[in-house]
């Protein structure tokens, strides 16, 4: 075989190994949509098993610890499973199929849809210990994705609510979800605070929440989808403390002002993201 002919024939195995690679990714992340999709619909209780709010002994009930959300927080799942799944569907379609951004995301996306299903199922075998470096992970991995959506241009509109409006909103609740998560554990394994009163510590978690919220406004320039699902969460959270039975004014204020300095955040740097470009023209 001559030295064209060798070379000819390597483009070819690469190609098709590239090809074959990406079906691969995307029929992965349909799959593990799907996954979710049926983890989903476990906790929420409609086949059969209890309701992630009342499972693990209520452990994660909205009047559990200081930082749970109200119940209604949850609906918001609604919103990020279509938003996965549409995810999903969009990275599959034949034009997808070798775009960067999506061999880039897919896997992690993928992973992500599989931690949470892993989620669900330690919470409803009543394993809560082992739901909390599950929840962790997922967070890494969602934070992972985020990045990937900032160092990548989407094609259009279609990718920019579909790619990052997804990711975002599923980053954003996860951190919420990952402190009232962590609280629940502590909380169901008779940890005391050291001490502390719960206001206290209500109000430092809330604080933590709050700043990580400003740090992703930073990051993302003003990415509007993290701080909707954010300030979602810690909205639930102020009403569940000053209507619920746990009831603590000093962490519903707490969380009140963790969403506007938030919002505030992500309004003041989108706007100055939108006015650098017309600067730079203007120079």
């Amino acid at each position: 075989m001559t030295t064209d002919g060798v070379a000819k024939s390597a483009t070819r195995n690469t190609t098709t190994s590239t090809g074959h690679n990406d079906t691969l990714r995307q029929v992965i992340v349909v799959v593990s949509a799907v996954l979710a999709i049926i983890g989903g619909f476990v906790g929420s209780g409609a086949a059969g098993g209890q309701a992630v709010q009342v499972a693990s002994g209520g452990a994660l009930a909205a009047d559990a610890t200081p930082i749970a959300p109200g119940g209604p927080a949850f609906s918001i799942w609604s919103v990020i499973y279509l938003g996965l799944v549409a995810y999903a569907i969009w990275q599959a379609l034949p034009g997808q199929r070798t775009v960067e951004r999506h061999r880039r995301l897919g896997y992690w996306v993928a992973a992500s849809l599989l931690l949470n299903a892993a989620w669900i199922l330690s919470v409803q075998f009543d394993l809560l210990p082992l739901s909390v470096p599950v929840i962790a992970l997922l967070l890494v991995v969602l934070v992972r994705a985020f990045f990937i959506t900032l160092a990548t241009r989407p094609e259009n509109l279609v990718d920019t609510v579909v790619t990052d409006g997804t990711v975002g909103l599923y980053l954003g609740w996860v951190c919420v979800a990952t402190a009232a998560n962590i609280a629940a554990v502590l909380a169901d394994a008779g940890f005391r605070g050291f001490g502390l009163g719960l206001d206290t510590w209500g109000v430092v978690i809330i604080a933590i929440a709050g700043a990580v919220g400003v740090a992703l406004a930073l990051r993302g320039r003003g990415r509007i989808a993290p701080t909707l699902s954010l300030s979602w969460g810690l909205s639930w959270v102020a009403v569940a403390r000053l209507s619920g039975d746990l009831e603590s004014t000093p962490t519903a204020v707490a969380a009140i002002v963790a969403v506007i300095a938030v919002v505030v955040a992500t309004i003041v740097l989108r706007l100055r993201e939108r006015r650098s470009p017309e600067l730079s023209a203007r120079r």
